[in-house]
Formats: C-alpha cells, sequence, structure tokens
C-alpha cells in the first residue's frame, strides 16, 4: 500500500512538474521566493491592527510569528528526522523532471506548504469575523507550494502533508491564544 502511494506521488509529481515551460520559468521563480511575498505580511498588519485594539493587535502579531517559529520548527525536526530525498536529488527521476533550484535540505515536508499555509489559516481565524475578503490569502498558500513542484523541489504529498501540518498549527495556537489571553476579562474590556 505504501509503495502504492509513494509510486502515485513521483508519477503526480512528475506529470505536474513536466506541465512547466521555459515561458513561465521566471514567474515560478519569482513566487517561490519569500522575499517576494513581503507585501503580503505588511498587509496582514495593516489588518490585524485596522480589525483589532492596539494591545489585542499586538497579541495577535505575536501570536503570528509564534506559529511561524513553531512551524519552522517542526518543519526543521521533520526534515531532519525523514530524510527524504528532494526530488530534484532523486537519481531515478534526474532525466524526467525539470529542475529549477538544488536546495539542500530534505524533502518532506514542505517549509513553503506548511508556514504559508499556518500563517494563512491563523490570519484568516482571526479576520474572517471581520471580513469576508480574508479568504482570498489562501491563494498565497497555493501558489507559494505549488511552486515548489513547478521548480522541481517537492513532491505532491509533501505539500499536502504541509497544509496539514500548518493548519493544525495555526487552529492549536488561536486556540491556545484564545485560552491564555482573549477570554481573560482583561482582553475582553478592551476596545
Amino acid at each position: 500500500m505504501i509503495e502504492t502511494l509513494k509510486a502515485w506521488d513521483k508519477e503526480l509529481f512528475i506529470f505536474l512538474n513536466q506541465l512547466g515551460s521555459e515561458n513561465y520559468d521566471a514567474f515560478w521563480i519569482v513566487v517561490t521566493r519569500i522575499e517576494s511575498w513581503i507585501f503580503l505580511f505588511i498587509l496582514f498588519g495593516i489588518l490585524i491592527f485596522k480589525y483589532y485594539p492596539r494591545k489585542k493587535a499586538l497579541l495577535v502579531s505575536v501570536f503570528t510569528l509564534l506559529t511561524l517559529a513553531i512551524t519552522f520548527g517542526i518543519k526543521f525536526l521533520t526534515k531532519l528526522t525523514v530524510e527524504r530525498l528532494r526530488p530534484s536529488h532523486t537519481p531515478e527521476l534526474s532525466d524526467a523532471i525539470r529542475v529549477l533550484q538544488f536546495p539542500v535540505d530534505f524533502s518532506f515536508f514542505s517549509g513553503h506548504a506548511s508556514v504559508s499555509m499556518a500563517i494563512a489559516t491563523f490570519i484568516v481565524i482571526c479576520l474572517r469575523k471581520s471580513t469576508r475578503w480574508i479568504y482570498l490569502i489562501y491563494i498565497w498558500p497555493f501558489l507559494f507550494s505549488m511552486s515548489r513542484i513547478y521548480v522541481g523541489v517537492h513532491f505532491p504529498s509533501d505539500i499536502i502533508a504541509g497544509w496539514v501540518i500548518g493548519a493544525v498549527i495555526a487552529y492549536s495556537m488561536y486556540f491556545l491564544m484564545n485560552k491564555m489571553f482573549l477570554e481573560r476579562e482583561y482582553f475582553k474590556t478592551i476596545k
């Protein structure tokens, strides 16, 4: 069963990766870089301070950063434990795929997918009652994660696992933030 899933994962990766063309390489290289999304992070901060009073906004900002740090830490430890080779470093795939980047660490699970999903989900949970447009933020983790398949460095299962883990961490951090702070009387009275 596991071998069948691994085979499907490789086949789906090859199919998706081969959809790429040199005409779109520059776009996906920009999409896969974290610095390309700085404007989005600034927007997150603006939205948090727009919809929350200052002290609560600071708390939400701190928990957003904690969500980022915890997700990154879990991703780092998992990669060191699982040690799954990236598609770009898998010898049997070298002739069948397009590779645009060569990271040196391991593949499982995708840090791009987990961190972007964790931050997006945390922001959505925090702001969903304030603006219905906040769900558009999920375009970011989708594009950011898919870029990793396009550039040849992650299998689809790396992406899916990253999304799930990121979402779980985001919900856990939101729950923790509410229980520890926002449900307390002091924060209930802040306007």
